[in-house]
C-alpha cells in the first residue's frame, strides 16, 4: 500500500486482462487468474472476444448446481469442492467464479440450472458447502450474482423492483449465510439494477449491507462488463471492475483530484484487492498432475446422489441385469450433460449412457429423434422397442432451450422427444424415461403413459455411468427435488410479471416463491419441493423437541427416529419445516429451516437431530431494519417433502420485544380494536362516545382511519375530557390533537 502511487492504486481497480487482475511490475505485484465456473473449472485459452468462451482446458465437469443441490448432501458437495480446487491449483487459477446463489422466481429462468434451489435456506446451505470445499484447497470463490438477478432478459439494464422484506428473506439470505459462515474471498455483483440503482454502484447494498452490516472483508468484483459509471462504482462499493484492461482509469484519477473519491475509499478498495491477491499467492500449491479417474469417480458420486426418481409404477426399476433393453433417444449416445453459456466446460472424460447401460444389459439402440423430427427414426425406435423387457428413453432440454443469455419459452421438451415417448409406450408397456434438464419440465404430457421417470438433470461428465448404476440398482436413488414441478406454467406466481420489460421487472409475488406459494395456495402440483422416491421405504417416529418454550437466543433441537423398512440400503433426506401459526405479517404456510441426509441399512433405525436457531423463527421486520421473532406459537413439521409431513409438534416462542408494526393515525379503528395492545382502551373510549355495534354509525367508524375520526369528533364539539382521553390513547398532546382535527 505504501509503495503504490495513486495511479498504480487506481490501475488495480480494473482487471489486467479478460481473466486476470492488474499486475504492478515496479513493486513486483503479480496478477492472479480468475475464471469460471460453477460446476468445474472452465479455463479459456482464447485471447480474442470470439474465443473467450471457447477452446478451454480439459477439466472435470461435475453435475450442474441444480443437481448438486438435489443431493441434499453438504459433506459430498464440500468434498467435490476440494477436488475442483485441486484442478484450479494445477492450472494456476486463484479465484473460481462461482457458485451461483440466485433464486428461481420462474421455471423459465434461462440460468436456473446454474442455481441451487427455489428455497433460500437450502441455497445458502449448499453454497456454504461448495465455498468451504473450494477454499479448503487454497482457492478463492466468488459467490454470484449479488443480488436479485433472477432472469436473463434485459439483465444488463433491467431494474429488479423488490420490497425490502422479500429481498432480505429470499434473495439476500443465501449470500448472507455464505458470507457469515464460509467467508468467500470475493463476491460478484450482478448486472441489473435493484430498485433503480445498478448493483455495480449500489451504495446501500454493497457498502451498507454487504460490507458494513454483514462484515464482508473480501473484495467485490463486477460481473463481466457490468460497470456503467466507473466513478460511481468506486464511490459506492465496487472494488474490482472486470474484465480488463481498465480503460477508464483517467476518469477515476480526475475524480480523485477533484475530491469526488477520497483516499479512504481508494485505499479500502486497494487493501481488499491486495488482500485477496496475497491469499492466492500464500495458498499456491504444487499439483504436479491430476488423477482424472479419481476425479471422474467424484463426479459420478455427485451425479448418483443427485438423480431423483419421480415415478416407479409396478417397481419397473431397478431393471434386471442381463435384461433385453431398448435404449432410445440421441441423448443416450451423445449425452446432454451441461448447460450453455459461461459455465460450458471441456470435460476431461465423458461417459456414454448407452455404453454404461450396455455393461448391465443386452441392449439395442435407436436415436429416435433428430432436430427435424425424423419419422424414419421414430419408426426404427418402435421396431427396436417391440418385445424388449424394458425400454429406456433419453429426453430433455437442448442447449438452445436452456442456456445463459435468454429465458426458456415454456416448460416443454422438444416435440420430437414427446412423440418418441408416446409412440414407444404403445408398443412396450415397460417404458422408463430419463430426463436431462437443468430445471423443471412439463412431464404431464407423457407421465401417465410410462411406468418410470428419472430426473437426471444435466449430470456432468460421469452422468452416463451414474444413470446406469441407478437404473440397475447398483445405487439406490436418494435425490430430492429442490424446485417444484408445477402442473402448468400459468400456476407459477411470477407468471404475470416475469420477465417484465426493458425498464423493470416487479417481484409482485413477494415472498411467495416456489413451494411457499403452491403450499400456501393449496394448489396441486405435479411433484412437490423435496420429493423423491427410493427403492426402499422409510418410516418416521418418535419426534422429540428439546423444549416446548423458547426465548431469544435459544436453540431448539429437533430429534426424530427414521427407520428403513425396506429390503435395500438407502438414504433419506429428513426435512424440517416451520409454520408460524398466527402472524401479524403475511407468511408462507411453511418454510424449510433444517434438513439432514441419513444412510440406513435394511431394518436400521437412527435418531436424526436437527438444530433450529432463533433465525429459523424470525422474519425481516422492516420498521426495525432487521430480522426478529414475533412471539407466538410455531409448528415444527418433519417430513419427506413439503407435501409429505409425517410428524409435527408445537412450540411457544416468547420474544423479548414486541416486533409488530406500530399502529398509526392512518390505521383504521377496526385495526386498533383488533390489536391486543390497544383493544381494551379503544373499546372503553368508544363506549364513552356511545359508538357501539347498535349505533348506525358503527360500521362507518370501523373502516375510517383514526385521523378522520379525530377530525369528525373535534368538529362535532365533543366534551374536553373525552377529547383529552382520545389524545392520550393515540399518543397526542392537545396541540397535535387539534392539528390532526384540522387535517
Amino acid at each position: 500500500m505504501e509503495k503504490l502511487t495513486i495511479e498504480e492504486k487506481i490501475s488495480l481497480l480494473a482487471g489486467g486482462s479478460f481473466w486476470t487482475t492488474q499486475a504492478v511490475e515496479r513493486v513486483r505485484l503479480p496478477s492472479i487468474i480468475l475464471t469460471d465456473g460453477p460446476h468445474g473449472l472452465r479455463l479459456s485459452m482464447g485471447t480474442n472476444p470470439g474465443q473467450m468462451l471457447m477452446n478451454t482446458q480439459p477439466a472435470t465437469a461435475f453435475p450442474i448446481e441444480a443437481a448438486m443441490a438435489a443431493t441434499w448432501n453438504e459433506a459430498l458437495i464440500e468434498e467435490m469442492g476440494a477436488v475442483i480446487a485441486e484442478e484450479c491449483q494445477y492450472y494456476d487459477v486463484g479465484i473460481l467464479l462461482g457458485p451461483g446463489m440466485n433464486g428461481k422466481r420462474s421455471p423459465l429462468g434461462g440460468r436456473n440450472f446454474e442455481y441451487f434451489s427455489e428455497d433460500p435456506y437450502l441455497t445458502g446451505r449448499m453454497g456454504n458447502a461448495f465455498v468451504k470445499g473450494v477454499q479448503s484447497g487454497g482457492v478463492g470463490t466468488s459467490i454470484k450474482h449479488f443480488v436479485a438477478n433472477e432472469q436473463e432478459t434485459n439483465r444488463m439494464v433491467v431494474s429488479s423492483e423488490v420490497d425490502e422484506r422479500t429481498l432480505r428473506e429470499l434473495y439476500m439470505l443465501p449470500f448472507e449465510m455464505v458470507v457469515g459462515e464460509a467467508k468467500p474471498w470475493t463476491v460478484m455483483c450482478s448486472y441489473n439494477k435493484v430498485n433503480g440503482t445498478h448493483m455495480a454502484n449500489n451504495d446501500k447494498y454493497l457498502n451498507g449491507v454487504l460490507k458494513q452490516e454483514w462484515g464482508f472483508e473480501g473484495l467485490v468484483m463486477s460481473d463481466w462488463g457490468a460497470v456503467g459509471n466507473k466513478v460511481a462504482s468506486v464511490q459506492y462499493g465496487l472494488d474490482l471492475e472486470m474484465p480488463g484492461p481498465g480503460a477508464r482509469s483517467t476518469e477515476v484519477l480526475e475524480a480523485y483530484r477533484n475530491g469526488q473519491i477520497t483516499d479512504e475509499q481508494l485505499d479500502d478498495h486497494v487493501r481488499r484487492i491486495l488482500g485477496v491477491i496475497a491469499r492466492v499467492l500464500e495458498n499456491k500449491r504444487d499439483v504436479g498432475s491430476i488423477d482424472v479417474e479419481q476425479h471422474h469417480g467424484m463426479a459420478r458420486r455427485v451425479a448418483e446422489e443427485a438423480i431423483v426418481l419421480l415415478k416407479n409404477d409396478g417397481n419397473v426399476l431397478p431393471l434386471a441385469k442381463g435384461a433385453k433393453v431398448a435404449v432410445l433417444g440421441a441423448f443416450a449416445k451423445e449425452p446432454r450433460f451441461q448447460g450453455g453459456g459461461s459455465s460450458h466446460m471441456n470435460p476431461a472424460k465423458l461417459d456414454s449412457p448407452l455404453e454404461e447401460i450396455s455393461k448391465y444389459a443386452d441392449t439395442v439402440y435407436g436415436a429416435g429423434y433428430d432436430e427435424k423430427g425424423s419419422d424414419e427414426l421414430l419408426k426404427e425406435a418402435c421396431t427396436l422397442a417391440a418385445g424388449r423387457d424394458a425400454v429406456v428413453i433419453f429426453v430433455g432440454t437442448t442447449e438452445i432451450i436452456e442456456s445463459e443469455g435468454y429465458e426458456r419459452e415454456d416448460l416443454n421438451i422438444p416435440v420430437s422427444h414427446t412423440r418418441l415417448i408416446e409412440a414407444v409406450a404403445k408398443i412396450n408397456p415397460n417404458v422408463v424415461v430419463v430426463v436431462n434438464s437443468g430445471s423443471a419440465t412439463d412431464i404431464d404430457k407423457y407421465e401417465s403413459r410410462v411406468k418410470g421417470i428419472v430426473q437426471a438433470w444435466l449430470p456432468g461428465q460421469a452422468g452416463g455411468s451414474a444413470i446406469a448404476n441407478v437404473l440397475f440398482g447398483e445405487v439406490n436413488p436418494s435425490g430430492k427435488l429442490t424446485e417444484t414441478f408445477p402442473l402448468a406454467l400459468e400456476h407459477n406466481p411470477s407468471y404475470l410479471s416475469f420477465p417484465g420489460n426493458v425498464k423493470q421487472v416487479v417481484y409482485s409475488e413477494g415472498i411467495y416463491v416456489g413451494y411457499r406459494y403452491y403450499d400456501t395456495k393449496l394448489l396441486d402440483v405435479k411433484y412437490p419441493f423435496g420429493f423423491g422416491l427410493s427403492y426402499t421405504s422409510f418410516e418416521y417416529s418418535n419426534l422429540r423437541l428439546s423444549n416446548s418454550r423458547l426465548k431469544d437466543g435459544d436453540v431448539l433441537k429437533v430429534t426424530v427416529d427414521v427407520t428403513n423398512v425396506g429390503a435395500r440400503s438407502g438414504k433419506e433426506v429428513v426435512q424440517v419445516y416451520v409454520r408460524d401459526i398466527k402472524s401479524s405479517v403475511p407468511k408462507a404456510l411453511k418454510e424449510l429451516k433444517g434438513f439432514a441426509k441419513v444412510d440406513l441399512a435394511p431394518g436400521e433405525t437412527r435418531s436424526v437431530e436437527i438444530e433450529l436457531n432463533e433465525r429459523a423463527f424470525s422474519h425481516y421486520v422492516e420498521h426495525l431494519g432487521r430480522f426478529a421473532v414475533e412471539s407466538g406459537e410455531f409448528e415444527i413439521q418433519v417430513g419427506a417433502s413439503s407435501r409429505d409431513i409425517r410428524l409435527l409438534e408445537k412450540v411457544t416462542y416468547t420474544a423479548s420485544e414486541d416486533v409488530r408494526e406500530p399502529l398509526t393515525l392512518l390505521h383504521s379503528l377496526q385495526e386498533w380494536m383488533r390489536d391486543d395492545r390497544h383493544a381494551a382502551k379503544v373499546q372503553r373510549v368508544m363506549a364513552q362516545l356511545n359508538i357501539s355495534p347498535d349505533n348506525p354509525m358503527y360500521p362507518l367508524f370501523l373502516g375510517m382511519p383514526i385521523r378522520k375520526i379525530l377530525g369528525f369528533l373535534f368538529s362535532m364539539g365533543y366534551p374536553q375530557e373525552v377529547i383529552a382521553e382520545l389524545n392520550g390513547l393515540f399518543g397526542l398532546d392537545e396541540g397535535s390533537g387539534k392539528q390532526e382535527a384540522v387535517r
